[in-house]
């Protein structure tokens, strides 16, 4: 009965650590939106703070790259390296450059609530990409259109209906002290200006993450992968600084808000979350990990309200429940799409294996065992196969074949 009983809760703790991880991922991202948008509004450069937000995360992350995974880090090769390229491309560049802006422009609660079309975007180039099936005759299909569908209008909701003001008990009174320099007209902002500048960033992301799926297939060490994107995005942001940011002033940096929005960005919401983000996409899926976005919003209107005083309407609130509602559904079609793939084999074709008849996993993984007890008693090489478990996909391989160094944990 007690073996039982703790096998169900450590089953329980393991199909929980993905929920868990991508929550507390977007309370990372809230802090951020939060710090960065005071510091923005003293005058920083979001040109200069993705610079050292990526220098912060390359120092913070690269030790536990080069020591833990220097025995499984596999070998780097051009299209890997032109992937990382393209990643560090999106991410560090065109998409933080773009959503710092857009966020300076408008407001911490508009940005991230503009940001939630993630899902959608990246469920789409998913489809495209043939990383999703959709087949509109399953429920759970059907549970993961109109949960991103109503994700996006809760969004939209919030962002053009604004409503009567809500009178928070917590925010009564409070004010947003100006920023230095900035007129009584700055409340004022470009949102037009914004929301563009937020689109092409969330585009860059939903990006980011169906090619970060394919990266990691062929680069099974996500911390290293983790460390050469933010190091490659240092450099390819200091020439973008360099190129749009004249004033060297601008470099200048001190024991200030200034530092605490580039360190916090860079070891909270860049290392650990860019390698927090690769398990999980590597784990359940880009679509997965892009579907719990909408509760970064919800966190940073609470905190907005608390820190920033900022205002909250009724529209922001019925769209924050339209968002909750279409997350859910989103999860819950993918849950049963993993339930799904967790109770049917997934077939792998080995030659010399039965004739070539079809294996399980949990086949290939005995027979892995018994072929390298052969090759010790017989002092020869085995051929082995090591596949995670809870790889998405089939693979198909033929021998001979050489060992793959399993992911790190």
């Amino acid at each position: 009965m007690g073996s039982s009983e703790g096998f169900w809760c450590g089953d329980l703790v393991r199909r929980s650590k993905p929920y868990i991880a991508m929550t507390c991922l977007q309370f990372g991202y809230a802090g951020m939106n939060i710090i960065t948008k005071v510091s923005l509004n003293h005058g920083m450069s979001h040109y200069v703070l993705v610079v050292y937000r990526h220098a912060f995360a390359t120092l913070s992350i690269a030790p536990f790259a080069l020591i833990l995974e220097r025995k499984v880090r596999p070998k780097m090769t051009l299209a890997v390296f032109f992937q990382i390229f393209v990643l560090a491309m999106l991410g560090p560049v065109i998409d933080q450059n773009f959503y710092y802006a857009g966020l300076k422009f408008t407001s911490p609660t508009y940005s991230c609530a503009m940001s939630n079309i993630l899902p959608a975007m990246t469920f789409v180039m998913a489809v495209i990409c043939r990383m999703e099936k959709l087949d509109m005759r399953k429920v759970r299909c059907q549970a993961k259109v109109v949960g991103t569908l109503v994700t996006v209008a809760g969004a939209m909701l919030m962002t053009l209906y604004k409503g009567p003001l809500m009178d928070l008990v917590w925010s009564r009174g409070a004010r947003l002290p100006p920023a230095p320099g900035t007129a009584a007209e700055h409340a004022d902002k470009d949102w037009f200006r914004g929301s563009i500048f937020l689109i092409i960033a969330t585009m860059a992301w939903a990006a980011l993450f169906i090619i970060q799926a394919y990266t990691l297939k062929r680069y099974t060490a996500p911390l290293s992968l983790t460390t050469l994107i933010c190091f490659v995005g240092t450099l390819q942001a200091m020439v973008v600084t360099f190129v749009m940011e004249h004033k060297t002033s601008a470099w200048n940096i001190g024991f200030d808000m200034n530092l605490l929005a580039a360190a916090y960005a860079g070891i909270v919401t860049s290392s650990i979350a860019y390698y927090v983000q690769g398990l999980v996409i590597q784990m359940r899926g880009p679509v997965f990990a892009s579907a719990f976005s909408p509760l970064m919003m919800i966190i940073v209107a609470i905190m907005g309200s608390f820190i920033l005083a900022e205002k909250i309407y009724l529209g922001g609130i019925l769209g924050a429940i339209l968002i909750v509602a279409g997350l859910y559904s989103v999860l819950w079609g993918k849950y049963k799409e993993h339930q799904e793939k967790e109770a049917s084999p997934i077939p792998l074709a080995v030659k010399g294996v039965d004739g070539n008849a079809p294996a399980t996993l949990v086949d290939m993984e005995h027979d892995d065992q018994v072929e390298k007890q052969k090759a010790k008693e017989n002092n020869r090489d085995a051929i082995a196969v090591i596949t995670p478990l809870e790889q998405d996909v089939a693979v198909f391989v033929s021998a001979p074949v050489v060992e793959v160094p399993m992911k790190a944990n």
